[in-house]
């Protein structure tokens, strides 16, 4: 029984988010506080397997106490559940940039809690979380912190790649994802020999906001894809969430193409069908990058893809992943040609594709 915190100042709130909770039998609401600094007090004095935190709380509100957790290096597993984390995405990324490890958004009023697909996303999302690796205090990767990087591209240079041809770099992460990208991101150079595409598993109106924040910590180019898109060298195509990516060639040159299929392993935007699409592309090589996430999104497009091209699979190692759920799914599928730590991936990255 994984024994839960909710912190939330609207009593009418917890009694809904309490009641969603406990109709699922492996998770047992233990206590409850009304704002952040009973929240603090509490994480003090005992254990949780997670923490439920609205954003907006009088005396002391989510990300003040995320701060004070940080501060503290106390760490705690934490889903952020708020009206906030819909309007303000960037709110949302603090937070988890904060130590939060998943989000969902709560409707703005309580009753409207109760429906089954909110109460699906709240319950897999808290599962994942209370299930994940506690998190870890790191250091941000910057635009100073450089010298590996550099080191690694030098070696390239020298040495070259012992793959010849086109080829393109596509992961596919989930919970831990958008903390997790900022040490893998940053660290590919802006001379990258292949365009990258990513998909994020996040709601429409947030993989906007996490484009453009890890643009500004890397050298290569981020964005949000667009409809039209051509790929281009040494660029990070994010898909848009509500969306599902596609890649596909238009008079010769691979081309972001959307479509609105339903949602595929309980996500939209969904890796399996951003896989499958670059089996009519003409790379010579995919280059799949499976991160941290719950479930086993991007197994089933890597299996697909593999049939008809040329596909090298790097996967991230269990005591790196928040939540070792998609790697260990194309792991076990006997997919991964490397299993590789957090910090080891964009070196990996840069050794396969070269720069130019």
């Amino acid at each position: 029984m994984k024994k839960i915190l909710l912190v939330d100042d609207s009593a009418l709130m917890r009694r809904v988010l309490c009641d969603i909770i406990e109709s699922d039998k492996d998770l047992r609401v233990v206590d409850r506080a009304t704002n952040g600094l009973e929240a603090l007090e509490l994480i003090k004095k005992n254990t949780y397997d997670a923490v439920v935190l609205d954003v907006n709380m009088p005396k002391m509100n989510g990300l003040e106490l995320l701060k004070e957790l940080r501060k503290a290096k106390i760490s705690v597993r934490i889903m952020m559940a708020s009206t906030d984390t819909k309007e303000g995405a960037q709110t949302t990324l603090d937070a988890l940039e904060l130590g939060a490890l998943d989000f969902v958004h709560k409707p703005d009023r309580a009753l409207d809690c109760r429906g089954e697909e909110f109460v699906a996303n709240f319950l897999r999302t808290l599962n994942a979380v209370a299930n994940s690796n506690p998190p870890v205090f790191t250091k941000v990767f910057t635009r100073e912190d450089t010298q590996n990087t550099k080191k690694i591209v030098e070696l390239v240079k020298k040495k070259g790649t012992s793959i010849a041809g086109k080829q393109i770099v596509a992961i596919a992460s989930s919970t831990g994802g958008p903390k997790s990208l900022q040490s893998v991101i940053p660290r590919l150079p802006e001379n990258l020999d292949a365009p990258v595409v990513l998909v994020q598993h996040m709601p429409m109106g947030f993989t906007k906001s996490m484009a453009e924040r890890l643009d500004s910590l890397s050298s290569l180019h981020v964005k949000e894809a667009e409809e039209g898109d051509e790929l281009k060298k040494g660029w990070v195509y994010v898909a848009k969430g509500g969306s599902h990516l596609n890649v596909v060639e238009r008079q010769g040159r691979a081309t972001i193409h959307y479509t609105d299929e339903p949602s595929r392993e309980g996500v939209k935007p969904c890796a399996n069908y951003m896989y499958e699409s670059l089996v009519k592309c003409k790379y010579d090589e995919v280059v799949c990058v499976v991160m941290t996430g719950m479930g086993s999104d991007g197994t089933e497009g890597i299996i697909n893809l593999k049939s008809k091209k040329k596909v090298h699979v790097i996967s991230q190692d269990e005591q790196s992943c928040v939540v070792y759920g998609m790697p260990r799914s194309v792991k076990r599928a006997g997919l991964s040609d490397q299993v590789v730590s957090l910090d080891q991936i964009a070196q990996e990255i840069i050794l396969r594709v070269g720069v130019n």
